[in-house]
């Protein structure tokens, strides 16, 4: 398992578009993802738990992934992060 913190640093934090190119971009890997939030463990590549994970800007979160490209995973959701989702 390979896991990684990262703060969330654009405006809207994870919701609307930044939350569906987060699950979009977790659902390309075969590895199980997950975000875990305040102990709260989301799956990564449901929309609906990553827009109710309630992840604003600031936010502090660890990105989990088990699998053949767990490395690789967890390396695209914190770059994407990192960039602001493109902001």
């Amino acid at each position: 398992m390979v896991k990684k913190e990262v703060t969330v640093l654009n405006a809207t934090g994870l919701h609307a578009r930044p939350a569906s190119m987060f699950v979009q971009t977790a659902g390309k890997f075969k590895s199980k993802i997950f975000v875990v939030k305040e102990g709260n463990t989301i799956n990564a590549k449901s929309i609906m738990g990553i827009m109710a994970g309630g992840i604003s800007q600031g936010t502090t979160i660890e990105i989990q992934a088990e699998g053949d490209d767990e490395a690789e995973a967890v390396d695209a959701l914190v770059q994407l992060i990192n960039d602001k989702f493109g902001e």
